[in-house]
């Protein structure tokens, strides 16, 4: 983003059917498109958590499609807290926790 655009962090654990339903890597696309920068992995508990950083507009919407996820996915639950930034460039899949 440009300088002096003012950029949030948040924190979203994604529970219901996300995993091995291609979720991850639609986040990735989502977030890659609206040039939001962070991070996606799946948990060993069968959520999925992501670190979503950029203007409060973008990630609110990037974390407002979260709700619904790609086709396959069933969302139950989407937790929002406040994130910090960490330094991430662009948006990348994470290993399993």
């Amino acid at each position: 983003m440009g300088k002096g655009t003012a950029e949030t962090a948040v924190h979203l654990r994604i529970s219901g059917r996300v995993q091995n339903v291609w979720y991850r890597g639609w986040l990735a696309e989502q977030a890659n498109c609206a040039g939001i920068r962070g991070w996606v992995r799946n948990r060993s508990d069968s959520t999925v958590e992501a670190l979503l950083i950029g203007p409060e507009s973008l990630v609110q919407d990037v974390a407002g499609r979260c709700r619904a996820g790609p086709r396959a996915a069933v969302v139950v639950k989407v937790r929002a807290t406040p994130g910090r930034d960490d330094g991430s460039a662009g948006f990348r899949l994470r290993p399993t926790v």
